[in-house]
């Protein structure tokens, strides 16, 4: 077995001073972006990546708040990564390619399935994983998100990160039906959760109605392989726009379908606008507004893999948001807003669908206030 406890790649001792990630960032000599968003991350520049093999990128998105972080990793055609292990969890998303992935503990059981564009897996906590690029000509990207910056801040040794031999069996099963597929569904706050290890394709996967959010909005909740981190998946009809709103940070938004942009905005400043297709990926700081807008021909979707689930406890002192003080409804929203994207719908030729809506009455406190 190809263990990394005696490759250089793994990253630095730690040097007081400097929390360990940024420390390991700098070590690992491949691009790293700092930005709010990525307009494809299909064409994203990679170098090689001799810790995971391949080629690869580090995202460090200003959303991010360090409490999460993302990465490309790209397989060339017929090869594969290096095994790896690591102490944090990571959520994977296949931008492009066809391929397979091996887990296995130190007992040496393994398990292999395969993946396509639009497959969503975690490899359990602290397993061995192995990616292969199943195409003899093309090569297979992928993108990560996951929770290194915190772990590596807490325990400040890189080889602990990586070689700890500790197996969490109950998180991992060798069975062949554990990454089939399959799954079950239950319900937080009576909104559907679809929990799984492994989902095939997220464009095939169900989404419920989701009016709180506005605009015909459809949902459903991800949560993977006993994660902490969780995600879900968000579309929104053909003419219309999702009501503004924030959150804690490292919500890495990744468009899958659709065509249109976001806004986003710190309390009492100007929005910024960032423009979307499949493969753009944007990432709100926390306490930031954001809002998304679907200015295309068909149903616009998107992938949000987040820091926190709702399956397990979250981490103390985190903040949880309500839509009466951290949502902006359509009625208490600058005008401009409805104006700008129904100039951008008729550049399209398409039309706006959102019922009209009448401004409350003068006096009322609106938390868009700042952007009239």
């Amino acid at each position: 077995m190809d263990q990394v406890a005696s490759n250089t790649a793994l990253g630095p001792a730690y040097q007081p001073g400097k929390p360990l990630y940024d420390q390991w960032l700098a070590a690992q000599n491949i691009p790293i972006i700092r930005e709010f968003y990525i307009e494809d991350l299909r064409s994203v520049p990679l170098k090689p990546w001799a810790l995971r093999g391949g080629n690869g990128a580090i995202l460090n998105l200003i959303g991010t708040g360090e409490v999460n972080d993302a990465y490309l990793s790209e397989i060339p055609p017929g090869q594969n990564l290096r095994p790896l292990r690591a102490m944090f969890e990571e959520i994977i998303f296949v931008l492009e390619g066809h391929g397979s992935t091996s887990l296995w503990n130190d007992d040496g059981r393994k398990i292999t399935f395969e993946w396509q564009p639009g497959s969503l897996f975690s490899p359990p906590l602290n397993t061995w994983r192995q990616h292969f690029n199943g195409s003899g000509d093309k090569p297979a990207r992928l993108f990560a998100v996951t929770s290194a910056p915190p772990l590596m801040n807490l325990f400040r040794d890189v080889d602990f990160i990586y070689n700890c031999p500790f197996s969490f069996t109950n998180r991992f099963s060798a069975d062949a039906d554990s990454f089939s597929g399959a799954g079950k569904e239950w319900l937080t706050k009576n909104r559907p959760v679809w929990e799984s290890n492994f989902i095939p394709d997220v464009n095939a996967l169900k989404r419920f109605p989701h009016p709180e959010r506005g605009a015909g909005a459809g949902n459903v909740k991800i949560e993977l392989s006993d994660n902490c981190m969780s995600a879900h998946i968000s579309e929104f009809p053909v003419g219309s726009y999702k009501k503004a709103h924030r959150h804690c940070a490292g919500a890495h938004v990744v468009i899958v379908a659709g065509q249109g942009y976001s806004l986003m905005w710190a309390p009492g400043e100007q929005p910024k606008r960032f423009d979307w297709h499949a493969g753009s990926i944007v990432v709100p700081p926390e306490d930031w507004f954001h809002q998304h807008f679907n200015t295309g021909t068909t149903p616009a979707r998107y992938l949000a893999i987040k820091p926190v689930g709702h399956k397990h406890a979250r981490p103390p002192g985190w903040r949880v948001y309500d839509a009466a003080s951290d949502q902006i409804e359509y009625e208490d929203e600058a005008p401009f807003i409805r104006q700008m994207f129904e100039d951008e719908l008729a550049k399209n030729g398409v039309v706006c669908r959102m019922p009209p809506v009448r401004p409350r009455a003068e006096g009322s406190v609106a938390p868009s206030a700042a952007l009239a």
